[in-house]
């Protein structure tokens, strides 16, 4: 009989790290600087498990999903049973002071979203070494020398169709989250989460057998409501009402944002002062 680990076993791990962890918050050397010294960056994770051989992987390599240079979950290591998603949303500090930006991210968005990050990459690793030490193998992809990424047509080499509007990479955390059941892509392209689209995705490829979470929806955007909001919220026009967002303008006014914070950058205004900055805004509308 097959040891399943049981969901419960992996959030206690979870859990136990995010708490004793350091690094989600704000130092004096960082952009935000003193006056948000202390500020975290992230509230506890949600985690969603994905069984490896979802069918759904396979479809990421079409063109019009992500692209043949998406690299399944077999891929990244061989013998992989499950795929652990982990949404960490922003704290409602960082969401905040986004929300009444109107041209660019607020300063401690841009920290972090880049500061931040570096937390959530060390929080991966580490998880995925408390797994190895229970006996289990780990890919953490963004982590990866073989983690690639093509914007506006540079990058990823080798496949026919790339131009300027082209963006992805080997391994798409949003699409991931998707698979594990986290939630359903909105019009700006962010994924909507029971706690909201506002914050950062990290995943993890493993061979631990566990039972996959059930998806609650059937469509890539069931929870988004098209309330439009997110294509008002937009400095520079990116977010089609029908269309939804155009990745190269959006790309260039990121880029842009590097000119104006010393070490951070990003925008998200799309995903502050909207209906799924921290909820699902369908959850309770008819079907």
């Amino acid at each position: 009989i097959e040891f399943v680990m049981k969901k419960e076993e992996l959030l206690q791990i979870i859990s136990e790290l995010f708490h004793s962890m350091e690094g989600n918050a704000v130092t004096p050397e960082m952009d935000a600087g003193e006056d948000f010294a202390g500020t975290p960056f992230y509230e506890a994770p949600i985690t969603g498990i994905g069984d490896a051989s979802d069918p759904l992987f396979k479809e990421y390599k079409k063109p019009e999903a992500i692209g043949p240079w998406f690299m399944g979950p077999e891929e990244w290591l061989t013998g992989s049973r499950s795929v652990i998603s982990l949404f960490f949303p922003f704290t409602e500090e960082v969401r905040r002071s986004n929300r009444v930006e109107k041209e660019h991210a607020s300063v401690l968005w841009a920290c972090a979203r880049v500061d931040g990050q570096y937390y959530i990459n060390a929080f991966a690793e580490r998880l995925a070494g408390k797994l190895t030490e229970l006996g289990y193998r780990c890919c953490v992809p963004q982590a990866d020398p073989r983690w690639e990424r093509i914007a506006a047509g540079v990058g990823i080499t080798g496949y026919p169709g790339i131009t300027e509007n082209t963006f992805g990479s080997r391994w798409s955390e949003r699409h991931a989250a998707y698979v594990c059941g986290l939630g359903t892509f909105g019009l700006s392209k962010g994924l909507i989460t029971e706690r909201g689209m506002a914050g950062r995705f990290m995943s993890i490829v493993s061979d631990i057998p566990m039972t996959e979470d059930a998806r609650a929806y059937t469509g890539l955007y069931d929870y988004c409501i098209h309330c439009n909001v997110c294509v008002k919220r937009c400095p520079v026009n990116a977010i089609d009402p029908v269309e939804g967002k155009n990745h190269l303008p959006c790309s260039r006014c990121v880029a842009a944002s590097k000119d104006i914070f010393r070490t951070g950058y990003g925008c998200g205004l799309c995903q502050t002062g909207v209906p799924c900055e921290s909820r699902n805004p369908s959850a309770g509308r008819p079907a």
